[in-house]
């Protein structure tokens, strides 16, 4: 097999639109020269021409425009290539695309002795061109395809053509990669016979600005003979995105008074176009400024950073005296650098004047008049201030202090928070016949401290004048609770107390008269004159009205006022005890089987109504004139409790013991009660007390004819 000569594949990168007409056959759209080399000079002066270009769209050239890859240049419309400032290095390459309704072209500017800078076609389409490598068996030289973005029908387009000089008759080209036969499929294609790559449909740099395919050559049985090849296709940006602001609204806050020059806010607009081109390039400025007083440039923005700064004088930017203090102002980012061409997006900025503490509080007049019956509290007045500040803020919200005559801590004063008025309160009842005036001294100030040059003058104080009206007041009872210690039992007609009550207005001749209000008992009388108390019925400490040894009655003192006043007096009435209730036993009903082994019955307890020492120890006795002495027994246990037994097993029955208990009082109390206690049968843990029961029955139904009997007779 005969050696094959190194495989040379080139990429063609004629952007022509064949969109010659049948009257022109002569007229070839596109550029005179695709490709031109510049020398690189020392520096690029601005404003001085490169070189000249010329295209041709073989219609007139109309709405012709030309996009430079560098933001260093651009090409007048007369096809003058310029430098747009002073540049010593541009990199190696330069593209220029020219477009027009009819036609479009790629030319390459080639920098001879440039370098690789920042702004080269490696930064700005994120590719190196490839220079020829040797290789031991071939060299391969590759350049990348130029497609603009956003073209027009027709498609399929031819946009370049792979060449092998040397390829073996019948062979083919393969083309392969993202956007061929892996997704997106079908963007490219390639004719396998001539290498004339096309695409079919319309491109978006934002989508993708980059293909990375690869070309090989293959022979019939798809065998790859040569490569491959890396061939890029390089996605054009065109100015298709319109700038946008991501961040908003956007709302910022400057002091009033600032200083001219204070930065507001900074805003900031994004653009999809490609970062290395004038296409997203973009210039700030201040569209409308609503409203427009003082000034109707009360800010600048940066153009380049999008800082908002003020531009007037301090003194107008006065909260107080501004129509409004919020400002909207319309932001346009505009690309391509700020040009006519370049395409726009707006934002609204909401700039807010804060208020600072430059007013202080004033009160509406020097002096305030309050009145207040005595004996009442709550609030009397509201004291009315100015400020010129922000009502939002703490610049305007008062706090009032009362700093002289409040002795006695009789007045309160708090801020209304609504209206800011000064809410001045009685909070201790006053006094007439004490005091009928009162003269209180008030300062207002804010919440925020003041600006180092402001400070609270005169008007910051207030006097305010408080008279306090006379009111009928009840007499008061001396003392209160009043408290007496009597012997329960004292004889009717006896006298606890006399009450006293005094009335406290003392500058009015007035009488006062007594009554009763409560007596849970009925216990007592008052005299209406002089306030003598008298019982009317026996005082009995263990009533149920009487409570702790202790009863309550309530006693009106009541003026000759108009309208009558009314005092309320307690009286406290302690009664001490006297040996009146005898004791009783408890519990009064026992059971006892009627073959016990231990005759003990019961044990029983005594109690008494009565205190100490008029209760226990208490004396137990049986009533030995009703019961046979051979019988029962009961037995001291303690000073409160006995033991009753038996002195031999009885029958069963049912049995009456009359159990005689004394207290220890002086005299003591005797009382005699029944102990009711029944014999019964008690076999296998059983009790039964039904036969002590039937036989009970027969001694009632005997007794009852006894009584019958006697009545007949």
């Amino acid at each position: 097999m005969q050696p094959r000569t190194p495989l040379v594949l080139c990429v063609l990168l004629s952007q022509v639109l064949l969109l010659t007409s049948a009257e022109d056959l002569d007229c070839t759209p596109g550029f005179q020269q695709k490709v031109l080399h510049i020398n690189q000079p020392a520096e690029f002066i601005e404003d001085q021409p490169v070189l000249n270009l010329t295209f041709s769209d073989c219609k007139g050239n109309d709405k012709l425009r030309y996009e430079v890859s560098s933001p260093y240049f651009k090409v007048n419309s007369d096809g003058g290539l310029v430098s747009l400032r002073n540049v010593t290095a541009v990199g190696k390459t330069l593209f220029v695309h020219a477009r027009t309704p009819h036609a479009e072209d790629m030319a390459e500017l080639v920098i001879v002795g440039g370098k690789d800078v920042q702004g080269s076609l490696q930064d700005i389409f994120k590719f190196a061109r490839t220079s020829p490598v040797p290789r031991q068996k071939r060299s391969i030289v590759v350049s990348p395809i130029l497609i603009p973005e956003n073209q027009r029908q027709p498609f399929p387009r031819d946009v370049g053509r792979v060449v092998d000089s040397d390829r073996p008759e019948g062979s083919r080209f393969r083309l392969t990669g993202k956007g061929v036969d892996q997704e997106p499929k079908g963007i490219f294609r390639i004719n396998e016979n001539t290498g004339v790559v096309s695409v079919t449909q319309t491109l978006d740099r934002e989508t993708t600005a980059i293909y990375q395919l690869s070309v090989e050559t293959t022979d019939v049985s798809g065998r790859t003979l040569e490569g491959p090849v890396p061939l890029d296709v390089i996605v054009i940006d065109q100015n298709d995105n319109r700038p946008i602001f991501r961040e908003g609204p956007y709302v910022g806050h400057v002091m009033e008074g600032s200083p001219t020059g204070t930065t507001v806010m900074r805003v900031t607009a994004f653009d999809a176009d490609d970062p290395a081109t004038d296409n997203a390039l973009l210039r700030y400025n201040i569209r409308q400024q609503t409203p427009d007083k003082p000034s109707p440039n009360m800010f600048y923005i940066d153009p380049e950073k999008g800082d908002i700064v003020t531009v007037v004088s301090p003194v107008l930017l006065d909260r107080e005296t501004l129509e409004n203090p919020k400002y909207e102002l319309i932001i346009e980012a505009q690309d391509m650098a700020g040009l006519d061409v370049g395409l726009t997006g707006t934002a609204t900025a909401t700039i807010v004047i804060d208020d600072k503490n430059d007013h202080s509080p004033k009160f509406t007049k020097k002096e305030f008049q309050a009145t207040v019956e005595e004996g009442a509290v709550g609030v009397i007045v509201n004291l009315t201030v100015e400020d010129k500040d922000d009502p939002t803020t703490g610049a305007w919200r008062a706090a009032y202090t009362i700093i002289n005559g409040n002795p006695g801590q009789s007045f309160e004063i708090h801020t209304n928070p609504q209206t800011n008025e000064g809410m001045l309160s009685v909070v201790k009842p006053l006094d007439y016949e004490i005091s009928a005036f009162h003269t209180l001294l008030i300062k207002v100030e804010n919440e925020d401290p003041l600006v180092p040059d402001v400070s609270y003058g005169p008007s910051s104080t207030a006097t305010v004048h408080i008279t306090v009206l006379d009111v009928n007041e009840g007499p008061v009872f001396y003392p209160d609770p009043m408290m007496v210690t009597k012997r329960e039992n004292v004889s009717v007609g006896s006298v606890l107390l006399t009450v006293n009550a005094t009335d406290p207005d003392s500058l009015q001749h007035q009488t006062i008269r007594y009554s009763v209000y409560k007596d849970p008992a009925g216990w007592l009388n008052i005299n209406p004159i002089n306030g003598t108390v008298d019982t009317t019925a026996v005082l009995d400490r263990e009533s149920p009205f009487v409570h702790n040894s202790v009863y309550t009655a309530l006693f009106l003192a009541i003026d000759s006022g108009s309208p009558p006043a009314t005092g309320t007096g307690t009286l406290l009435i302690t009664l001490e005890d006297v040996n009146d209730n005898a004791p009783f036993i408890y519990p009064t009903v026992a059971e006892v089987c009627d073959d016990a082994k231990n005759l003990s019955v019961v044990i029983v307890g005594a109690s008494d109504k009565d205190l100490h020492p008029n209760t226990d120890p208490f004396k137990f006795e049986i009533h030995k004139q009703t019961v046979p002495d051979k019988v029962w027994k009961i037995t001291k246990i303690n000073n409160t409790h006995a033991l009753v037994s038996l002195l031999q097993n009885l029958n069963k029955a049912n049995y009456n013991l009359p159990i005689m208990v004394t207290d220890s009082g002086k005299p003591p109390m005797t009382n005699v009660t029944d102990l009711r206690v029944q014999v019964c049968s008690c076999k296998n843990s059983r009790v039964d007390c039904n036969a002590a029961g039937a036989l009970r029955s027969r001694l009632a139904s005997l007794l009852l004819l006894s009584l019958l009997s006697l009545v007949c007779l």
